[in-house]
């Protein structure tokens, strides 16, 4: 569908949805950003909804200035995806001993490793320079120093909320794994404190919001947050990285004596800055819920714990600052879903799917997310679908 303009701040705000189906405090939201005056533009995902300072699906481009909020507090939350030889010929009836092996291999929730991972003892994992990253650590702001041991610890764990690991069917057949997962506590502690940081700066004290807080260029603050940021992205990266080698090595183990080959990931970042040139200028864009869907990019889109994923190629689009949603998007807030709905309903809404299927996974029934369906076809001039996924098993914390 072709883009709406919403009236209202100083750059156009361009919407890949209709701004009737959007929540009037995600309007306000969307409003307030245009506003600020380092904003170059602002675009719309299909998927969006109210979020902390600023929606989730909305792509933010300024000039010489970032807005932590903006990026969210899971810096470098992402998705990854990998394709195996295997069939779903190859699986057996009773899928929940494959559950358990995957659920075994990766701490989910709050729980963490109980020794940090050697990723070099990691079969199949093919990220490299982990010394390097972890020397870096030394570099953050000195208020999180003494989170080194939990940050190892953490490495390779998914985590709770919307994040998730799942066994998928295309529809030729083949299974995939997909994951969902961020930067874990260290990118949220980054974040918030950066997030204090800006709301303190003189030149923020007459946002209409204070959680728009921007770090400005050329100064210290903006240098300090673009290093722990970039760290933090890394850290997400690495941290899908080793848990899809976990990951293939459980399957691999549950299939004993089996070869199965692996394509390569698919990974893509949708909290997350990155530096890009448009309309012949240098820009920040900010990607809250939302992926770089450039010209030929694959990206990963999912809906909720039983609607299917897709995978897409980006068509590289200006006008959404080369973007597209992260996912089908929450149509209602978790305490709404945990209000709303039943554990009865969860289970019937799973049906099929290997899952947990009580009260603590409530809030991730799918009903409280959009119609994915609905939100791929609104972005047909974004993205181009290369497949779609079905859920057999989805692990949650």
């Amino acid at each position: 569908m072709p883009y709406t303009t919403l009236r209202g701040g100083h750059v156009p705000i361009r919407m890949w949805t209709d701004p009737a189906e959007v929540e009037p405090a995600a309007l306000d939201q969307l409003r307030n950003v245009a506003e600020l005056p380092w904003v170059h533009g602002v675009a719309v995902m299909p998927d969006v909804h109210y979020g902390k300072g600023a929606t989730v699906g909305s792509v933010i481009a300024m000039r010489d200035a970032v807005s932590p909020a903006a990026v969210g507090v899971d810096i470098g939350c992402g998705m990854t995806a990998v394709r195996s030889s295997l069939t779903v010929e190859d699986l057996p009836d009773d899928l929940s001993r494959l559950r358990s092996g995957l659920e075994k291999a990766i701490p989910v929730g709050h729980h963490a490793h109980k020794t940090p991972v050697d990723p070099s003892a990691v079969p199949g994992l093919r990220e490299r320079g982990w010394y390097e990253f972890w020397k870096r650590f030394d570099e953050l702001i000195p208020s999180v120093r003494d989170r080194f041991g939990r940050a190892r610890a953490q490495m390779g764990t998914l985590g709770g909320g919307n994040h998730f690991l799942e066994v998928c069917a295309d529809d030729d057949g083949a299974i995939w794994i997909v994951l969902h997962s961020g930067s874990r506590n260290i990118g949220k502690e980054l974040a918030e404190r950066h997030i204090e940081a800006a709301r303190r700066l003189p030149h923020n004290q007459d946002l209409p919001d204070k959680d728009l807080a921007v770090f400005l260029g050329g100064t210290r603050k903006m240098d300090e947050y673009r290093r722990d940021l970039f760290w933090a992205q890394e850290y997400a990266r690495r941290n899908r990285a080793l848990m899809m080698a976990l990951a293939q090595n459980a399957v691999t183990r549950f299939f004993s004596g089996r070869r199965i080959e692996w394509t390569e990931h698919i990974s893509c970042h949708h909290n997350y800055v990155a530096e890009e040139e448009y309309d012949g200028v240098e820009l920040l864009v900010t990607r809250k819920g939302a992926i770089r869907a450039g010209a030929g990019d694959l990206g990963i889109i999912p809906g909720s714990m039983a609607t299917g994923t897709y995978i897409v190629r980006g068509l590289g689009n200006p006008q959404a600052f080369n973007s597209a949603s992260h996912g089908a998007g929450r149509r209602m807030s978790r305490n709404k879903a945990r209000k709303t709905f039943t554990v009865e309903d969860l289970q019937a809404q799973t049906q099929g799917v290997e899952c947990r299927k009580d009260a603590g996974v409530l809030d991730e029934i799918p009903a409280a997310y959009k119609d994915l369906e609905s939100v791929i076809a609104a972005q047909s001039d974004l993205v181009r679908v290369e497949a779609h996924l079905r859920q057999l098993v989805c692990v949650k914390g």
